[in-house]
């Protein structure tokens, strides 16, 4: 064997090492070429992982493969292959009936498991062959071992990427407590604090996994990253503390085609109503340059009623709850809330559990308030009063004024001159936004159904409430605080009709029987 013949195969060995050539495979193949021989490759539990299944009965005059001709099932000495693999000896040779093999042992971690390679020539193993044996073992073994550890750093990636999801899901949820037990073991004092923010990163879907990636970097595992259940482009990040939103500023800032929406602090507990304020600041994120949004500190509806009334309604209404455990009250309340922000669908990836589930839980709290979710101006009240449930006391010993009545609520010169303004800019399009808008909200979101009271076409009416999303700077077409907070203008202008959601007042309150029927 010359020394430009052995520089030779060396260095097809080697090319096979570079990343586009590094598969075991290849490796096989290139082995069986280069020494003639039949050769395959198992592991410790006999699975086939490269090479012919069979090998040529070498007994038989044209070669043919003949079934069972390979593996410690046919070769010669069962127990030869077997002390191979455990690593009684690293190797055996082994020629008989006009074959020669080789078996040789690939170790993969430790002794603790190996491969077994076989190879089997017509003619007898020389010096070149022997070495070209040797050599290329050494490097399945290398091969082996990236691969087996690449497939258990996967393997602990998806765990941990799977206990983000169910902290989050906890979070949701509000059951703080559960959520920094789980996270207290890999995260610790991740979720040591009493408020947090949430942000959501929007990309191309097939770049998901590096962005969440970036995410983990740019926040140093200081914040909880976690890729969104529900929709393929978003990554979602709770974080305590405050200079995140500049890091993931930072992040998207040479990234086209990536938007980031970030809510104000909020809670723990309140992480669901968060992640909502988000995804609204996202939307107006499309709009800027710079590709990103903090949900707006504005006036909302709810801070211009009553308090101490807004608070009284809120409580009556959802008295009902109060009659159930805590945790089936809290999950009922925590489902609807999500219920009301996102389709059925989304609401289930998000809290892990099936749509038929989150759908059953709303139409439990549907039957105790005794109202209907189909009507939009129902869920936007329903919308306030959980919102407001949020800053009750758990106790329920606050102060219990007179019970209001949502009319009561709905005016007032300051809610109706927020309501007169917000709607006004509507007024300024030639095209009639405000009426389409009004007939679409009072079809509950169906556009044909509206077409067809005001007398235009449908893809007129989308067409109009798509081009309202921008001037009024909030999401119309998907179900949120947003498209509750438009219709909640509506209602105090009476452009449409108010829901009938006024709870009855409680039989102490009343001395009579009925008093603890809903209507």
């Amino acid at each position: 064997m010359t020394e430009g013949d052995t520089s030779a195969w060396a260095q097809e060995l080697l090319e096979l090492l570079r990343p586009a050539g590094r598969d075991v495979r290849k490796v096989v193949d290139w082995l069986a070429a280069t020494v003639d021989a039949n050769v395959s490759l198992r592991d410790d539990t006999g699975t086939l992982l490269a090479g012919p299944a069979t090998l040529p009965d070498r007994s038989l005059p044209d070669g043919s493969l003949s079934e069972g001709s390979l593996s410690g099932e046919s070769l010669p000495d069962e127990s030869l292959a077997a002390d191979v693999v455990t690593g009684r000896i690293a190797s055996a040779a082994w020629q008989g009936r006009g074959r020669h093999l080789r078996l040789v042992r690939i170790e993969l971690q430790r002794r603790s498991s190996a491969a077994l390679l076989t190879v089997d020539r017509a003619a007898p193993f020389d010096r070149r062959a022997s070495e070209i044996v040797t050599h290329t073992a050494a490097v399945l073994e290398v091969l082996l071992r990236a691969r087996r550890t690449t497939t258990t750093v996967r393997r602990l990636q998806r765990a941990a990427a799977d206990l983000r999801l169910a902290i989050l899901q906890l979070l949701m949820v509000e059951d703080t407590v559960s959520a920094r037990r789980v996270a207290a073991g890999l995260w610790p004092g991740l979720l040591d604090t009493d408020t947090a923010g949430v942000y959501v990163l929007e990309g191309r879907t097939e770049e998901r996994d590096e962005l969440a990636e970036r995410c983990v970097e740019a926040t140093g595992e200081q914040a909880l990253v976690v890729r969104c259940p529900a929709m393929d482009a978003h990554v979602i990040v709770v974080t305590p503390r405050e200079a995140t939103g500049e890091d993931l500023r930072a992040l998207i800032a040479d990234r086209a085609g990536t938007y980031l929406g970030g809510s104000t602090r909020q809670n723990l507990a309140c992480t669901a109503t968060a992640y909502g304020q988000a995804v609204s600041a996202l939307a107006v994120a499309r709009f800027r340059t710079d590709r990103t949004a903090v949900y707006a500190e504005r006036t909302h509806p709810g801070r211009l009623m009553d308090p101490a009334a807004l608070r009284a309604w809120t409580s009556a209404l959802l008295r009902p709850l109060d009659t159930l455990a805590h945790h089936t009250s809290a999950e009922l309340l925590a489902t609807t809330r999500l219920g009301l922000e996102f389709t059925a669908v989304n609401a289930a990836k998000i809290l892990g559990v099936s749509r038929n589930t989150v759908r059953a839980r709303m139409e439990r709290v549907e039957s105790l308030l005794a109202t209907d979710f189909s009507a939009l101006t129902v869920r936007a009240a329903v919308h306030l009063a959980l919102n407001t449930q949020v800053g009750l006391p758990a106790d329920g010993t606050a102060a219990r004024p007179a019970p209001a009545r949502l009319d009561d609520l709905l005016t007032g010169p300051a809610l109706r001159t927020w309501a007169q303004d917000l709607l006004g800019r509507l007024d300024t399009d030639a095209r009639d936004l405000r009426g389409s808008l009004r007939a679409w909200l009072a079809a509950g979101g169906n556009a044909e159904r509206a077409a067809q009271q005001i007398g235009v076409h449908a893809q007129t009416v989308r067409e109009h409430v798509r081009s309202a999303e921008p001037v009024l700077e909030r999401r119309l077409l998907t179900a949120g605080s947003d498209l509750y907070e438009v219709v909640l203008a509506h209602l105090v202008t009476e452009e449409l009709d108010r829901p009938a959601l006024d709870p009855q007042p409680r039989q102490e309150e009343t001395g009579h029987p009925d008093a603890l029927v809903h209507r």
